[in-house]
């Protein structure tokens, strides 16, 4: 804003106009849609937001945790310190970060995105999974979504990793390569699968297209992914990158199951 218009009293009265009718929109759609815990549905002071009985059932990691596979820690065990998993089975993939344990309030936003179709949730839970990267959002150069297999994505109509994918990338101002990256066949669901039949479950499950070899040669990956388990499905996508040439891979996910403390 110049000197000028900052003098002008037509130029005040009109931001100030603009101001209140702001206002007067932001306190109609509060009418009409006022702000409810993502969690529990109970009245808040603001949307996008959780109340304060389901924020203290949020099991947020954050440091000490391995820096390969974020693991948290019960205690500090000095800087750089990686998990005994990090060291005896060393990830494909250069990274995993994640918001929350895998339960509580954490598990149903993650239940409410994928089984009751709340793709409004993906916007504030991309804002905490940007918050827990540790910095990678800000270094990538692109943001991947785990894709869906067309058939599947057919019957539920939506991909939650991919609607996470895109407010990350939203909000980041980070490229948001949705069909870089595609599911070869439509393998089983993996809940209830063992560790190895989840790793042979999604075995050459993924490749990269084209252009999509053309988008990733060389660059900085977030993969994005709704939930951390085995690992087994962000393995799979990772060798799909890295053959394509991907530099770098941080996996991403809003929860992780993790079965103890270190």
């Amino acid at each position: 804003m110049g000197d000028e218009e900052a003098e002008n009293p037509g130029w005040r009265l009109a931001n100030s106009l603009r101001g209140g009718l702001r206002g007067l929109w932001s306190a109609a759609v509060d009418a009409v849609y006022p702000p409810v815990c993502a969690g529990c549905g109970r009245m808040t002071g603001r949307h996008r937001g959780v109340c304060a009985a389901c924020w203290a059932t949020l099991r947020l990691i954050e440091r000490p945790y391995c820096e390969v596979l974020g693991l948290p820690f019960s205690h500090d065990l000095g800087a750089g310190i990686l998990s005994a998993d990090a060291i005896a089975n060393p990830p494909v993939f250069d990274r995993l970060r994640s918001v929350a344990i895998h339960d509580g309030i954490a598990k149903s936003l993650v239940h409410g995105l994928k089984y009751r179709d709340r793709t409004d949730l993906a916007v504030m839970m991309a804002e905490w999974m940007i918050r827990a990267s540790d910095g990678t959002v800000a270094a990538c150069d692109v943001v991947v979504p785990v894709p869906l297999h067309a058939f599947r994505l057919w019957s539920r109509k939506f991909n939650q990793s991919a609607e996470l994918a895109r407010a990350i990338a939203h909000s980041s101002g980070k490229p948001f390569l949705a069909a870089a990256l595609i599911r070869n066949r439509c393998t089983a669901q993996q809940v209830g699968l063992g560790v190895s039949q989840r790793q042979e479950n999604v075995r050459g499950a993924f490749s990269v297209t084209g252009t999509g070899r053309a988008a990733l040669f060389g660059k900085r990956v977030v993969l994005v992914d709704d939930v951390y388990t085995t690992g087994a499905m962000v393995s799979a996508a990772t060798r799909a990158l890295k053959k394509a040439g991907a530099a770098d891979v941080t996996v991403l996910t809003f929860a992780r199951a993790v079965s103890g403390l270190i």
